[in-house]
Order: structure tokens, then sequence, then C-alpha cells
């Protein structure tokens, strides 16, 4: 944990040596957030979440240090996590922790909006729960973690060239932090009223059903733009009635152009139970749910309707038959891989644009993969995947991963974690369909490297000398191909993965 000279947002001297405080972008009831640069890095923009407690003895320092490598362990590996890649005291005592920078909005600021955008948000939303409420392994240990604040506030929307939109929750740990040492009175409560559990208000002990009646809150006011209750006035007296002992307003009273599913009301309104017992158990419940009210009975497009597709999951074809090449890449030959959130799960892909006859030549190809990974200067992860048939030249898919960026840490995350990924093909001609898909399984050996590399990488200082270790891994780019075009020459037979 870095100790810092910095005794003063409005000061000029470096935090922890390496943060330029720039100017102050967030201001909240648990503290300040300010854009910053990393001048380790080059002068990377940073925020800088500064809490509002100060922390100066030591039981209350070693919490907040659990609770930051908690969440900073969390941010790691689900992409619906704000990343968090340090934490510290200023000279005053004064918590802080460092996340990446994102240029998005806020959640709160595009409420309400249309259902297309309610599913696919609330989607994300979940899959950042669900991956914290499953809980961090350290040590052979697993530690759940529960939000404690969700709200609008707390989720960051930032434009996505696959997503569209993609959804990233702040604040992990953090309200848990304040809590252990704040008694819950009207004056303090460190929690947003209008978002609070019941059993959250009565400082009970709480669990990830707690954070699922929060989400039945910014669900209803996603959809209506408005909340489930309106009490008399903002004190926590008026809110802890209306949380304990009012039922919510009907969806329908608030907004009847709506004209939702039954299905749909039906999960926000067991969300609100008061009830624990009489919620959804889990993440994974609702995100059942949300999937069946989603799911369509029209056939496949027919650019994807041939044998080999239909035996993949439905989730992922339909998932993928709703894919479009990004507008920020070019139309070529290319390949680069993409983290891909179907309606349960996350899952890897490699985009591919080629000419359509050369997609039908690869379709029946062998697919054979191999890692690189370097550590120094730069950690440093080269994925290669080879196309192979006996009647057409191999076909190298060369990406180069810099293992310090946190979305291709996420996406090596459950490259690892999933053991498989898939090969998406986009036509060169118009209109540049996803007209194949392909899997693509990883040898148990390689996928354990993978998480030996992954843990390694997070535990290296932060470098500058990316580029460096690209030119290392080129050079060694030739040797692999050799040995991979060796292993499948010197199979006696040659079957599809």
């Amino acid at each position: 944990m870095n100790t810092s000279p910095f005794a003063s947002p409005t000061g000029q001297e470096l935090l922890a040596n390496r943060y330029q405080l720039k100017q102050l972008i967030g201001k909240g009831g648990m503290g300040e957030v300010f854009l910053a640069e990393d001048i380790l890095l080059g002068g990377t923009q940073v925020a800088i979440k500064f809490l509002s407690q100060s922390v100066l003895d030591s039981s209350r320092q070693k919490n907040f240090t659990r609770e930051a490598l908690l969440s900073a362990a969390l941010s790691k590996i689900s992409i619906h996590i704000v990343w968090v890649y340090d934490y510290g005291l200023s000279e005053s005592g004064k918590p802080f922790y460092v996340m990446e920078y994102l240029s998005g909005k806020s959640l709160k600021k595009l409420i309400p909006m249309p259902s297309d955008k309610f599913f696919n948000l609330t989607r994300q939303i979940c899959l950042g729960l669900q991956c914290a409420h499953q809980g961090i392994n350290i040590d052979n240990k697993i530690h759940p973690l529960i939000h404690r604040d969700i709200k609008p506030a707390n989720i960051i929307v930032i434009p996505d060239p696959i997503l569209g939109e993609l959804a990233k929750i702040l604040d992990f740990g953090i309200a848990k932090f304040i809590n252990s040492s704040s008694v819950i009175t009207t004056k303090g409560f460190h929690g947003t009223l209008p978002y609070c559990s019941p059993e959250q208000l009565e400082g009970g002990e709480l669990d990830s059903r707690s954070d699922i009646y929060s989400l039945g809150v910014v669900m209803f006011e996603m959809l209506t733009g408005k909340k489930p209750w309106q009490p008399e006035t903002d004190y926590f007296g008026a809110w802890y009635r209306v949380h304990q002992f009012e039922p919510p307003r009907a969806i329908a009273d608030l907004a009847p152009h709506l004209k939702l599913p039954q299905q749909l009301n039906d999960l926000i309104m067991t969300c609100l139970a008061k009830k624990p017992e009489q919620r959804p158990q889990n993440i994974g419940e609702i995100l059942q749910v949300l999937n069946k009210i989603q799911q369509s009975p029209q056939s496949l497009p027919a650019n994807l309707q041939n044998p080999a597709i239909s035996k993949l999951p439905q989730t992922i074809v339909k998932t993928f038959s709703q894919l479009v090449w990004p507008a920020n890449k070019p139309i070529q030959e290319i390949v680069f891989p993409q983290l891909i959130n179907t309606s349960n799960s996350s899952v890897v892909s490699l985009w591919l644009m080629l000419p359509q006859i050369e997609i039908t030549n690869r379709s029946h190809s062998t697919r054979y993969n191999q890692f690189i990974f370097i550590a120094k200067p730069h950690p440093m992860l080269l994925w290669v995947t080879l196309l192979y048939n006996r009647e057409h030249s191999p076909k190298w898919l060369p990406c180069y991963l810099d293992m310090q960026n946190p979305q291709n840490l996420s996406l090596v995350s459950t490259l690892a974690a999933t053991e498989y990924y898939f090969l998406n093909f986009f036509t060169l001609e118009e209109p540049h369909n996803c007209v194949n898909i392909l899997r693509s399984n990883i040898n148990p050996v390689q996928q354990q490297n993978l998480q030996t590399w992954i843990k390694q990488s997070r535990q290296l200082p932060p470098t500058s000398q990316a580029v460096e270790s690209k030119k290392l891994l080129k050079q060694q780019y030739k040797d692999i191909q050799s040995q991979m075009l060796q292993h499948l020459n010197s199979q006696n037979q040659i079957s599809m993965l």
C-alpha cells in the first residue's frame, strides 16, 4: 500500500510520487473524484477517489487494505467492473484508490430509456454483480463481495464497438469499508437511501440479496424515470418507513405507455420484496428471466443456417447473428479479439474479415493454437491461431495482447476460464456479414499457463515498454509457426477440434 506526501486534494505535490491531480470531476457522500495523470505511465489519465473519512488507526487501515485488494482483484476478472489498480492513504489519513478514467455517462443521465437499451445494460450490470457475488479466490479462499450501494450514479456507460454501450460498476467494496465503522443513524448512515434494502437500513448482516433489492430499484427507475416510492421527505425516517412497510408503486401507473411483458414486471416487483427470501436468490435467476423474455421464436438468419452452427448453443448463435463489423475497423483482411456477452455468460471471439471464397475454403480447417508470454521489459502475450488443411496454405492469425491493459486481462481471464474461443468470419464483400462460426479449444496445459501469466502480470509494476516486448515476440513468431506445423504434420490423422 502506498503512502503519500500528498496532504490535500488541492495541493500541488504528487500523490504516491506518481499521480498529478488535475481537477475535481465528481463529489458525493462517500468522497471526491479527481482527474489525474500517472506520470510513470507517460501522463496516462486516471481517476482517483478520496474517501470522505480519514483512517488513522491501524485496525481501520487494515480493513481498508483488505477491501481495496478485493475490489482491485474483482475488477481484473469482469469487464463490467471499473478497473482499480492502486490504492493508499494520504498524509492526512484519507484513503484513496486509483481507477481507470472512463469518458462516458452515468447511468443516471440515461434514465428513462427504451426497452432495448434497458435489456442490454441490465444484463451487463447483472453479469458484473454475478461475478462479485460468486467471489474472489485469494489464497484458496472464496471471498464473495456485496456492493451495498448499487444505484445509477455508481454505474457508468461508455461507447463500445461490439455491445454499442458498455456498463461498468463503480465503488465495489468501498461501502462495506465505510459501513464497518459507522452507526446506522440519520447522521451516520453511509448509503443511498432510495436504493437501500430493508435489512441494510436495520443494520443487519447483508448478502447478495441486498444488492438484488437495490438492482430492483434501479431497474424500476431505468424504465419509468421514477423511483418505486415517493416519501413525504428525504430524511432517513421517511425512507425507512417506505422500504420497510409500503409496497412499491405500479409501473403501469407511472408509465402506462411501456406495455411491459408481465414477466418483466413480476421480476422487478419480486426483486423489491421486503424479505430477502422472497426475492430472486441470486443474479443467475434474474439473468434466466431476462433471457426468457428476450428469446425469440424466429428462426436463425439465413446466413447462419448450416449444420455446424446449429450444434452450437443457441444463446451463442443468437448473439453472434446480431453482430456487425465495427465502424472503427477497416474493411480489409484483419483479425482482432473481442470479449462478447451472451445472455448469461461472456465468451472470447476472434473476428476475421476474409473474402467469401476463402471463408468457404477454411470452413473445414483444423484449428490449432499456441500462446507465448514474456514478462519483461513489459508483460505481453502472443496468441497464435492456425487454420490448417491439406488443400490450402496455412492461415495464421496472430494477436499481440498488452497484459497490463485492463480489457486484455479481462479477455484472457475469460479465455482461461472457458477453455475455448470462437472464430467469427465476416465477408470482405458487402454487406460484411458474419457468415460462419468455428470453435477452437485450448489445451489444458496452455490454459494453466494463461492463468499463471494473468497472475504474474497483475503482480508486475506498471511499465511503458510494450513496444519493445512486442518486437521480442515478433522475433519468436517464426519459431512458433514452425513448431505448430511440425506438430500437425507429425500426426497420422488430422481431426477437427
